[in-house]
C-alpha cells in the first residue's frame, strides 16, 4: 500500500477519517501493517500491500484473527484486547 493512500481512505463502517497507520513490513510499498479507526477501534489489515478494508459482515475471521497473532507483538493492546469486529480476548 502506498503511504499517500491514507489521504483518502476512510473507516468503511462509521466514514471517520483520518485512520492511524501502523506499519509492520515496509518496502517500497507497506506490505503488512494495521489501519484503525479511532473512532468505532475496528481494525483493517493490510496483507501483501493491500488494505483489506471490508465491512464487519464481509470479513474472514479466521484470517483476521491470524494476522492479529502474527503480528501480537507490535500491535496496539486497544486492538488485541477490544478491536472490531474481531480480537484475541474473546
Amino acid at each position: 500500500m502506498k503511504r499517500r493512500l491514507l489521504d483518502i481512505l476512510a473507516c468503511p463502517m462509521c466514514k471517520y477519517y483520518p485512520l492511524e497507520l501502523i506499519v509492520f513490513e515496509e518496502e517500497e510499498e507497506i506490505e503488512e501493517g494495521l489501519l484503525i479507526c479511532n473512532n468505532c477501534n475496528r481494525w483493517y489489515p493490510i496483507i501483501e500491500a493491500i488494505p483489506h478494508m471490508l465491512p464487519d459482515d464481509l470479513r474472514d475471521e479466521k484470517e483476521d484473527l491470524e494476522f492479529l497473532k502474527k503480528w501480537q507483538e507490535r500491535a496496539p493492546e486497544k486492538i488485541l484486547k477490544s478491536g472490531k469486529p474481531f480480537n484475541l480476548k474473546g
